[in-house]
């Protein structure tokens, strides 16, 4: 009898489900727990599934109920899950016994816009050492103000948010505020900022800056152009961010629970933090309960955005939405053809990106309503709740506390659901290959 050969999109599924267990068995060991602090298995798959999908919604206070020992392996999984989808792919890949095929490569190359069929396993180590460079110099930013405050101590939790940052996971060791406590701390502020959107434009964005700005060696003159990815990732990069913070100053000027007390450089710097960790990072420095409801309707938009692709951000993709935005304009104007940056785009390429954004939704409002019956929360809290879990952001209106057990199971295999379904679902399409050639007759349908 043939053995069954497991797809590579089966392989990080799995990879992604062992990982999760793995993690909530480790957590649920004594020894991983503080003095008089015990977790549930329950729980602990909670916390190891929001680490390993770097989500950072948490059912316990993480600083308070893990030990050393707990806060090593939550860090383990936050970056083992956040180290980008190619590095974590060739690396379950490896850990499977799998040899890395021609096919594998054209898959991974297709499906992320990588440049290059060959080095596979180099470039993953190219990753990795931008990964611990960057975030060596979030633990020194970090370090500035944490060692003054917690002595030694302070190295531990300098590294730990470093890499919590750079990861976009948002989980923290300081007693279930956040960075509240630091809102007004530029230090803290700035270093948070850098590297969430570092790591939230997907690592082939490095590479391509890296190439413009290098000299040519022909004359040592730059002037490279940067390519279409790299276009479309810092433009809507940096407009999501002024949009949210726009709005963020818009709406919350006045409200004395969020900005209202605040002088304007402070209110600036507020609204600025609060735009990017919407960026699925997952760090507060206001409670998001206290926000208000015009401005939860246009956080919803933005965490469901997300970061870019090849990144450590999930979400759909600033790409994909920017794919869509143009495929809609290009029939508003009756085109033909889908132009971004008088680049056409192809037709392809759109039914990714609408079939990922239908996916995504469809899981978000199936599973919120799922939680609605189960929970019988505040629909706008439960929303934020879901959106933040399909998207991989980790922030919350204070529901996570007040999770039932099946609304622990329901928010769990969202935050699952919402880091490997994109993942996947490019897999999945780039993989597929045309049965046969036969041709079917056009037909008309009213649209609209």
């Amino acid at each position: 009898m043939k053995k069954r050969k497991t797809t590579t999109t089966g392989i990080i599924m799995l990879g992604f489900l062992i990982g999760a267990l793995l993690g909530a068995l480790l957590l649920t060991l004594p020894i991983s727990a503080r003095p008089g602090q015990s977790i549930g298995f329950l729980d602990a798959l909670f916390v190891s599934t929001s680490s390993i999908c770097v989500t950072g919604l948490s059912t316990v206070n993480i600083g308070q109920t893990f030990s050393a020992f707990g806060q090593v392996v939550l860090l383990l999984l936050i970056q083992f899950g956040g180290l980008g989808i190619v590095t974590f792919t060739t690396m379950v890949l490896w850990l499977f016994g799998r040899r890395i095929t021609l096919a594998d490569r054209m898959l991974i190359q297709s499906a992320y816009n990588l440049d290059t069929l060959s080095g596979l396993v180099r470039l993953t180590m190219r990753i990795l050492k931008v990964t611990l460079c960057l975030e060596g110099l979030g633990a020194v930013g970090y370090a500035i103000v944490f060692i003054p405050e917690y002595g030694y101590r302070g190295i531990w939790y300098s590294i730990f948010h470093a890499v919590s940052a750079f990861c976009n996971a948002g989980i923290d060791l300081l007693g279930g505020n956040s960075f509240c406590g630091y809102r007004d701390n530029v230090i803290m502020n700035l270093t948070t900022v850098f590297l969430i959107i570092v790591s939230g434009l997907g690592f082939p964005v490095y590479w391509e800056v890296a190439r413009v700005l290098r000299p040519r060696r022909s004359d040592g003159r730059y002037g490279r152009k940067m390519n279409l990815q790299a276009k479309i990732v810092l433009t809507a990069t940096l407009a999501l961010i002024l949009a949210g913070a726009a709005l963020t100053l818009l709406f919350e000027y006045d409200n004395p629970a969020t900005l209202g007390p605040l002088g304007w450089p402070r209110k600036a710097l507020a609204a600025l933090f609060q735009s990017v960790t919407l960026r699925t990072a997952g760090f507060a420095t206001i409670p998001q309960e206290s926000f208000r409801p015009a401005s939860c309707l246009a956080y919803l938009v933005l965490m469901f955005i997300g970061g870019s692709p090849a990144g450590t951000a999930g979400g759909v993709k600033t790409v994909t939405i920017v794919m869509l935005i143009a495929s809609m304009l290009a029939n508003i104007k009756g085109k033909k053809d889908v132009t971004v940056m008088n680049r056409k785009i192809a037709d392809e390429a759109i039914r990714r990106c609408v079939a990922i954004v239908t996916f995504s939704f469809s899981v978000l409002m199936a599973l919120t309503v799922a939680l609605l019956a189960v929970q019988r929360s505040d629909f706008l809290d439960t929303l934020y709740e879901m959106t933040s879990a399909i998207a991989t952001v980790g922030l919350s209106r204070g529901l996570t506390g007040a999770l039932y057990p099946a609304g622990k199971l329901i928010v769990t295999l969202t935050m699952y659901l919402g880091r490997i379904g994109p993942i996947t679902l490019a897999l999945v399409f780039n993989s597929r290959t045309p049965a046969d050639n036969i041709s079917y007759a056009d037909s008309k349908v009213i649209i609209g």
